[in-house]
């Protein structure tokens, strides 16, 4: 049964608590490394935190999901995810704030990896793969407004606003969700049997070499990502000396680089397939970081930086919609499982990666472009395995 179209904009809603929880206050990481007198390692580490609870989340939040249906544990999550996010705001220093980031990422995962569990309830194949696109561009625009309207709240506000926004993004979702998503996952398709269900359910997904190898693509490219979302900042305020508002309006660039990336392989995925368009994404990433890496150790200036980002980014438009069709299509009766786990890999890696890009400190830019070739060409590597 097809999902409706108002459905699959709030399913792309859920779906936005990653870069929401982490793009909205991107602006305003310097100046809040200065307000809690924090090292820049340290205020990275906090999207850090906030990655691993959207992944350890994932793993428990999926599971949950095949056992008690959809509804109820995203509507909790989400809840969860409005209260931490107002607590955020009062954090006294950068290791309370640490902790609390973590719980914000364990109650936002429960959107996230049920998201993708409801579309497999539903479709599958090249079907799927248009979906997880269309999901993609509502995903899209989070990056896009997020920082610009981060970099404008700051105008009015110091950072602990923007977590209150955040707090209210939480609070608007829950009652979206609660009126118009339907439950998709029948009574009679439920798990029972609790975590040794659980356990037989990740024995299975982990046995399956096809389900894991496109697990390593999209986790090594989304760790591209997160590498360049921890380390952008820095690199292009510090480094290349733009403004908050200037950096805002980079990133955004490069968001709409994704959804131009999520517009292709909705167009072609039906007459091309799925597994073609991953090999475009892959190689398109490689060569975007390899050209970064290039540009940085030539010191070819602002520009080349910015058009190398630009390809490297746009690239993950192609590849995360198409690797989570492919490593899903084969578990349809434990989407949830299959999704958590997916998840799980993707925001755990990210999390180990953030804290990478800023070993050289705050005014150093080759950290990040050696830790975005090396994601992404092992990312190629996870590809060559299939």
């Amino acid at each position: 049964m097809p999902l409706q179209r108002r459905t699959v904009v709030l399913l792309g809603a859920l779906s936005t608590f990653g870069p929401l929880s982490t793009d909205l206050y991107l602006p305003g990481l310097p100046s809040l490394a200065r307000d809690l007198s924090a090292p820049s390692w340290a205020t990275q580490a906090t999207l850090s935190a906030c990655f691993a609870g959207l992944a350890v989340g994932q793993l428990f939040a999926g599971p949950i999901s095949d056992a008690l249906g959809r509804r109820r544990p995203l509507l909790f999550g989400l809840v969860a995810y409005a209260v931490v996010s107002g607590l955020c705001a009062l954090a006294p220093d950068v290791w309370t704030l640490l902790v609390i980031r973590f719980l914000q990422g364990l109650a936002g995962a429960a959107g996230i990896a049920i998201a993708r569990a409801i579309v497999r309830d539903r479709l599958h194949g090249a079907a799927a793969a248009r979906t997880y696109a269309a999901l993609m561009l509502v995903t899209g625009l989070a990056p896009i407004l997020a920082p610009i309207a981060g970099a404008q709240l700051l105008k009015v506000t110091d950072w602990r606003g923007l977590f209150v926004v955040l707090a209210g993004i939480g609070a608007l979702l829950f009652a979206a969700t609660a009126l118009i998503l339907p439950e998709t996952l029948a009574r009679a398709a439920r798990h029972r049997g609790g975590w040794r269900t659980t356990r037989a359910a990740f024995g299975v997904l982990l046995r399956d070499r096809l389900y894991v190898a496109y697990v390593g693509v999209g986790a090594f490219a989304f760790a591209t990502l997160m590498a360049y979302i921890a380390g952008s900042p820095f690199v292009l305020e510090n480094v290349h000396g733009l403004s908050a508002q200037q950096f805002s309006l980079v990133f955004a660039l490069n968001a709409v680089g994704i959804l131009a990336g999520r517009q292709l392989s909705h167009a072609l995925v039906m007459r091309t397939g799925p597994y073609r368009l991953l090999q475009i994404g892959v190689a398109m990433q490689v060569a975007g970081c390899m050209a970064l890496l290039v540009a940085t150790l030539a010191e070819a200036g602002t520009a080349a930086v910015i058009a190398s980002l630009f390809v490297a980014i746009a690239a993950i438009g192609i590849i995360v919609p198409n690797a989570t069709a492919l490593g899903m299509e084969n578990h349809p009766e434990r989407a949830g499982s299959a999704s958590g786990i997916m998840g799980f890999v993707q925001f755990a890696l990210g999390a180990a990666i953030a804290p990478l890009v800023g070993i050289g400190g705050a005014q150093a830019d080759l950290p990040m472009a050696l830790t975005m070739v090396t994601m992404s060409a092992l990312a190629g590597v996870a590809l060559r395995l299939i």
